[in-house]
C-alpha cells in the first residue's frame, strides 16, 4: 500500500483530524475580551461560543490569556460572580457551539453507515466532579449525552470522548443550525432526573445531565475550556491549529466587526437635490452565512446622516443610504469609524 493511499483510507480515523469545529483554540474575539454581569443567553466574546443561560448565577466570561499549556495560547473562561446554592428545576448553563449542515455530512448521520464522532478538549476548572457534554440534533430533536471527570482542581486536563453514530434522521444539507455542541456547566431538576442519555434517542429532557455538579454554586467557581476538536472516527487526533487569519476568516462568515479606530470610511455626495435617495455599498471581508443584520457607527455628518438599508444589504456587502434625503449643498460628506454584520446560527 502506498503512503498515500494509507493516509486516505485513515483520515478521520484518528492521527488526520478535519476537524469541524470553529475557533477551537479561541483565538478570535471580535465582540470583546471580557464582559461581565451575565444572565442572559447570546453571543458574548470568543467567537462562535453562546453561552445558554437560565436562573443559574451571575458570570464573567473572558477570552483568557493562557501561561500553563503548552501549544494554546488562549481559553474561554467563566467566573461565577453571584451564587445560586438552590438551582430551580428550569435552571441551566452551558456553553454551546452551532454548527451547518453543510459541515458535517461527513458524519454520515442517518445512514447504515454513520460515523462515530471522536471529540476532545482541554479543561481547567476549581470543582471537580462530573460535566456533561451533549450533541443535539437541532434538526431532529435527538441527542447524545456523555459525562467527562475533572479529577484535579484549577489544572488542565485533556478529555477525549467517543460518540456512536447515529443511523437515524439525518441532518439537513443546508446553512441551517443543525448540531449544537455544548459543555453543561449547571443544571437543574429537569434536566437530571433521568438516566444519561449515552446513545442517540429523542429528546428527553430528563436524561440530558444526570450527575452534572453544579458550578454555579460559589463566587469561588471557574471553568476554562481550550482545543475543542470534534472529527469523523473513533480516535481522537492531536489538536488541528490553523493559522490567525484561516479562522478569523471562518467566524467571520457568522459575524464581522470593522473598528477602524482613527481612521474613517468617507461617504460623499457631491450637489443632488433634496429629498433625493442615493446608495452606496460597503464590501465586507467575508461571504457570509446568510444575508446579516447590519449596524453602522457614523462619527462625523456634515449634510450626510447615513443609515444602514436591509433591502440593499447582501451576503458580500452592507447597503447603506441617506437617511435624511438629498442635498443641495455642493458637498455632502458622513464619515463611519465602525459597522459590523452578524449572521449568526
Amino acid at each position: 500500500m502506498t503512503k498515500a493511499r494509507d493516509i486516505a483510507d485513515n483520515a478521520g480515523q484518528g492521527g488526520s483530524a478535519s476537524n469541524v469545529i470553529i475557533n477551537g483554540a479561541m483565538k478570535i474575539s471580535q465582540r470583546a475580551t471580557s464582559v461581565t454581569g451575565i444572565t442572559s443567553s447570546g453571543y458574548k466574546t470568543v467567537d462562535r461560543f453562546r453561552t445558554s443561560i437560565g436562573s443559574a448565577g451571575t458570570w464573567t466570561q473572558t477570552q483568557n490569556a493562557v501561561t500553563d499549556l503548552a501549544g494554546f495560547r488562549y481559553s474561554l473562561k467563566m467566573a461565577c460572580t453571584t451564587a445560586n446554592t438552590s438551582l430551580s428545576a428550569g435552571s441551566s448553563l452551558q456553553m454551546n457551539t452551532r454548527l451547518e449542515g453543510f459541515d458535517i455530512q461527513q458524519f454520515q448521520k442517518g445512514t447504515a453507515s454513520a460515523k462515530k464522532w471522536a471529540m476532545s478538549f482541554y479543561v481547567k476548572a476549581s470543582k471537580t466532579g462530573t460535566y456533561i457534554v451533549e450533541l443535539f440534533d437541532n434538526n431532529n430533536n435527538r441527542h447524545v449525552n456523555k459525562s467527562y471527570t475533572v479529577d484535579t482542581a484549577n489544572t488542565w486536563e485533556h478529555k477525549k470522548i467517543i460518540f456512536d453514530g447515529d443511523t437515524s434522521s439525518p441532518f439537513a444539507n443546508t446553512n441551517g443550525n443543525c448540531l449544537i455542541v455544548q459543555w453543561f456547566l449547571a443544571a437543574g431538576a429537569n434536566l437530571t432526573g433521568g438516566t444519561l442519555q449515552e446513545s442517540w434517542g429523542a429528546l428527553t429532557n430528563a436524561n440530558r445531565c444526570v450527575g452534572q455538579v453544579n458550578l454555579a454554586d460559589s463566587t469561588s467557581n471557574t471553568w476554562e475550556i481550550t482545543g475543542v476538536q470534534l472529527e469523523v472516527g473513533d480516535k481522537v487526533s492531536d489538536f488541528e491549529h490553523r493559522s490567525y487569519d484561516d479562522e478569523l476568516a471562518r467566524c467571520q462568515r457568522y459575524y464581522e466587526i470593522a473598528d477602524i479606530g482613527g481612521d474613517t470610511y468617507r461617504i460623499s455626495l457631491n450637489k443632488g437635490s433634496t429629498g433625493a435617495s442615493y446608495y452606496w455599498a460597503i464590501d465586507l471581508r467575508t461571504t457570509k452565512r446568510v444575508k446579516p443584520t447590519c449596524t453602522i457607527t457614523q462619527s462625523f455628518d456634515d449634510n450626510l446622516t447615513l443609515s444602514v438599508h436591509p433591502s440593499a444589504t447582501g451576503l458580500n456587502h452592507i447597503g447603506i443610504k441617506n437617511a435624511t434625503g438629498g442635498s443641495t449643498d455642493t458637498r455632502a460628506l458622513g464619515e463611519l469609524d465602525a459597522w459590523t454584520a452578524d449572521a449568526e446560527l
